[in-house]
């Protein structure tokens, strides 16, 4: 089974995550396909993702998640998000 990590990123983790490129969105819901692997860094804002088999997981400022490619979800953005993401 394809697994989401969350973490507390090292201060070495956060510096080179500050250098990916960034994205924000607003307080929303939509479906969300991974085709190919995405990690990123939360800046400010609360998400709950709800996973295919209906697990939920949560991650907001500080924390560092990954997404493996072929991952369907939706996403619930409960206060607007700002991150650093990579993909692949």
């Amino acid at each position: 089974m394809k697994e989401v990590k969350v973490w507390k990123p090292s201060e070495e983790e956060m510096r080179e995550a500050k250098k990916w490129p960034t994205w924000s969105k607003e307080e929303s819901v939509f479906d969300w396909y991974y085709d190919e692997d995405e990690q990123f860094y939360v800046v400010e804002g609360v998400v709950e993702v709800t996973l295919e088999d209906g697990r939920k997981i949560q991650f907001g400022p500080g924390d560092m998640v990954k997404f493996p490619a072929g991952m369907r979800c939706t996403w619930h953005v409960k206060k607007p998000i700002f991150k650093h993401y990579r993909i692949g």
